[in-house]
């Protein structure tokens, strides 16, 4: 194949995006510390909220790589279905990586100051988020490796 033709792939997310999105997320979550006067309150909501999305990323990823690999008591998938998932579990890498880098960012000004029982409340709430983000982060990676096409069935298809 030229270098000038088009690849009919998309790359796989690696680890340098998230990586590099996480770090601009505490250099956010701090920035947005010191420019709020006191402590930014961190709602305890977005918890569950980043968790639920986790676990349905996981479950559609775990449907989606049965489909895609044509499991017996499947359907096959749509190629356009299968686009769509990948465009979730792409958006979700970003959010999931800013979202986590972010709340650290809240979290770490208030380790020094853990003995005060407001301020313990706002850094658990921002781990607590933290972490589901991070989760929410796995799922969308697992998404979005399910919707690969496995390449053995690709050079059948191209053969034929």
């Amino acid at each position: 194949m030229a270098e000038d033709e088009p690849q009919d792939r998309i790359a796989p997310t690696g680890w340098r995006l998230p990586a590099l999105l996480a770090v601009c997320g505490v250099l956010l979550g701090l920035l947005a510390n010191q420019l709020v006067a006191g402590i930014p309150l961190v709602p305890w909501s977005a918890i569950p909220t980043l968790l639920l999305l986790a676990l349905a990323e996981l479950f559609t990823a775990s449907r989606t790589r049965r489909r895609i690999h044509r499991a017996p008591g499947t359907e096959p998938m749509e190629p356009l279905s299968a686009a769509r998932l990948l465009a979730l579990a792409k958006a979700s890498v970003v959010l999931a990586a800013l979202a986590a880098g972010f709340f650290v960012g809240l979290a770490l000004p208030l380790v020094e100051t853990l003995a005060l029982p407001v301020h313990r409340e706002v850094f658990l709430n921002a781990l607590g988020t933290s972490a589901a983000a991070a989760l929410l982060l796995g799922a969308a990676l697992y998404l979005e490796h399910s919707c690969r096409v496995p390449d053995d069935e690709r050079d059948d298809d191209a053969a034929a």
